[in-house]
């Protein structure tokens, strides 16, 4: 079976070295600390607003993050033709509680732009989606306006995983630290803002969101003997299409939720999310 995330990774590697050439990571440094000087220097009326995806998935009463995805690297094109500009204020419009924004280009067809494009739009959090595997790529989040960042297990070793989460916090991005199976519990540190578990196979690309429910008591289990200021927040990731499988996985304790093709293959992703969430309403009154 071809494994697409070793595919995915070995190009991302490729990718960073060129990017890297073109914009040095020492001009990406001075434009974040002029960024974040400019933002400590600002009257309180005029700073920027500090966008907590931790938070909002915390307090939010469907929990769910409406991902931005024109194709996936499995099911080729879901949405060629969406625009940064319209979908993520509509997701807006209609409660969701975060956006997730994907960045890679040869596989999935999105760009840094499309965070610059919908920030401005936008109040909600955004994850920056995308096979984080250097610190160039935290300074690139920062720079467009993502307020956390996706750090995948299965990229990492435990100990780079820790690495890039200090450095995110270091920018001020929140990190969504994504697992697959128990194995890869010993990258969660007492750092990590939220856990998701991705129900989507890296290798093959199949979903199972039963993926979530098998390993969720073994994972809060190990979150119990972990030294958190506060418990991360479990978010299940990929293969949720109803509210039904929402309110079950609640049950277990999950309070985000990431889906992005069953809304994005629709004509109107906004009127599809807002249909979600008054279905997840219902079950919650």
């Amino acid at each position: 079976m071809k494994d697409i995330l070793s595919e995915i990774i070995a190009h991302k590697q490729i990718e960073i070295a060129q990017q890297k050439q073109a914009v040095s990571i020492e001009h990406l440094q001075k434009t974040v600390d002029a960024m974040m000087q400019e933002e400590a220097d600002a009257q309180p009326t005029d700073r920027v607003q500090h966008r907590s995806m931790k938070r909002a998935l915390a307090t939010s009463a469907s929990g769910i993050i409406a991902e931005f995805k024109r194709r996936s690297p499995s099911k080729g094109w879901i949405k060629q033709e969406a625009q940064a500009h319209l979908i993520p204020p509509a997701y807006e419009a209609a409660g969701a509680a975060a956006l997730s924004i994907l960045t890679d280009e040869m596989f999935f067809s999105g760009t840094l732009r499309d965070i610059r494009t919908a920030r401005p739009l936008v109040n909600l959090p955004i994850l920056r989606k995308d096979f984080i595997i250097d610190e160039y790529q935290l300074m690139q989040a920062r720079i467009v306006g993502a307020d956390a960042v996706l750090l995948i297990a299965a990229c990492l070793t435990p100990d780079r995983c820790h690495e890039l989460t200090l450095q995110a916090h270091e920018l001020g991005l929140e990190v969504l630290l994504e697992l697959h199976t128990p194995s890869e519990f010993s990258h969660i540190c007492k750092e990590t803002d939220m856990i998701g578990i991705n129900n989507r196979n890296l290798g093959s690309f199949v979903t199972h969101v039963e993926n979530s429910f098998r390993i969720a008591e073994q994972l809060k289990e190990t979150i119990v003997q972990i030294n958190f200021e506060t418990a991360p927040v479990l978010v299940s990731e990929s293969g949720i299409s109803s509210s039904e499988t929402i309110r079950e996985l609640r049950s277990t304790r999950f309070q985000g939720f990431l889906i992005g093709e069953t809304f994005m293959r629709t004509e109107n992703p906004g009127n599809a999310l807002k249909e979600l969430i008054g279905e997840v309403s219902a079950f919650n009154s």
